[in-house]
């Protein structure tokens, strides 16, 4: 018999989980998903991506802003249901929630546990200059990513990665691991592994960690830089046609130079870092100013030239 299955999620990121899930033949009885929230220039209440495509598939939604309500908690009871996948749902699940299943819930987190526990784990790893990360299916329990491992597997972070490259190769690799995490449960062929290793945490990103400081190596800006882009972006000011302006910068490259931190070195945006690991200058490549697109930096300099000796704060 198929295993019943309550589906929670909310963003991009969860739809090939729950898509994979489908395509494997297992009753998703309900999905659950975070309430509509307003957005684009109108503000118009929008449903997230797994509500709209549980539609699309004829999957009753449920949208509770909050699992501290007995109610809601007496619904997922009354389900029946074997499993829960989690991905990215966006709550906090109490003890009663994540004892509700036969089985209890399981959830998809992206990283190397226990490295990386929390909200922001592809952002971190990419920020810290990890060279691989992982998909992983884990057993929640009460704490913060501190269930056992279920299945895992590994991601290597390229230099040309960034925050969302490496979440949609993840998103599809994670999804693949949910047909084989739910046929070994099946088949009670599941073995739990206790995270190994001194945990390390993804806090969520703050706004104030997307500013670039010059004073930092070039390669600590690099990696700012690539985990940071596409969102919320990493940023400086540079001289524009009515003062500094805030500019996001979404790519960059470690070159040779030196110089006072935040010194612009030549006309093609070459900009004096601190010392430290690697080398001291950083070329930024890709920018986008306040109300436009990403353009490349030679479009920018057209409209917008900065000069050498220029001094970035």
């Amino acid at each position: 018999m198929s295993l019943r299955v309550v589906f929670m999620g909310t963003p991009e990121f969860a739809v090939p989980s729950l898509s994979e899930i489908l395509a494997a033949g297992y009753d998703v009885v309900r999905v659950y998903t975070q309430p509509p929230r307003r957005a684009g220039r109108g503000k118009s209440l929008t449903k997230s991506p797994v509500h709209q495509f549980a539609e699309i598939m004829g999957i009753p939604v449920e949208t509770p802003k909050s699992f501290r309500k007995p109610r809601v908690i007496d619904e997922l009871e009354n389900l029946n249901a074997d499993v829960a996948c989690v991905v990215a749902y966006g709550q906090i699940l109490p003890k009663r929630a994540l004892a509700a299943p036969r089985y209890g819930c399981l959830n998809l987190h992206g990283s190397k546990l226990p490295r990386w526990r929390g909200a922001a784990p592809v952002q971190r790893a990419i920020m810290a200059g990890d060279t691989e990360t992982a998909a992983q299916i884990m057993q929640m329990d009460v704490g913060l990513d501190t269930g056992p491992i279920l299945l895992s597997e590994i991601i290597p972070i390229t230099a040309q990665d960034n925050a969302a490259t490496l979440s949609q190769r993840m998103s599809r690799i994670g999804a693949g691991l949910w047909p084989r995490a739910l046929a070994a449960l099946e088949r009670g062929a599941l073995t739990p592994s206790a995270q190994v290793g001194a945990p390390t945490y993804a806090a969520k990103i703050d706004k104030v960690e997307a500013r670039l400081d010059w004073r930092k190596s070039a390669q600590e800006l690099e990696y700012q830089i690539r985990g940071l882009s596409p969102f919320p972006g990493a940023w400086c000011e540079l001289p524009g046609r009515k003062g500094n302006e805030r500019v996001k910068i979404h790519l960059a490259q470690v070159e040779a130079g030196s110089g006072v931190p935040g010194t612009v070195l030549d006309d093609a945006l070459l900009i004096a870092t601190g010392t430290g690991t690697g080398t001291g200058a950083l070329r930024l490549l890709r920018l986008q100013p306040a109300g436009k697109s990403a353009m490349d930096a030679a479009d920018y300099l057209r409209g917008r030239p900065v000069s050498a000796g220029t001094i970035l704060t």
